[in-house]
């Protein structure tokens, strides 16, 4: 469908089923825009908001059996 027939369907409808294509389209645009304007993602963005304890790498006490 090209732009002329999506007008001329358009223009065929009632004033208040126009004002709710209206509307649809406005929450169309919103929709779109909100998803390009995700944010790109930094290197190193948490560091320091983890810490892993000294011994992370170390078998752990419930596995020694399991030797």
């Amino acid at each position: 469908m090209n732009d002329t027939q999506l007008l001329s369907q358009i223009s065929s409808l009632p004033d208040s089923i126009k004002r709710e294509v209206l509307d649809f389209v406005e929450f169309l645009k919103q929709k779109s825009q909100k998803k390009s304007k995700a944010k790109e993602r930094v290197f190193g963005y948490a560091k320091g908001y983890f810490k892993l304890s000294d011994n992370f790498d170390e078998p752990l006490e419930d596995f020694k059996d399991y030797k």
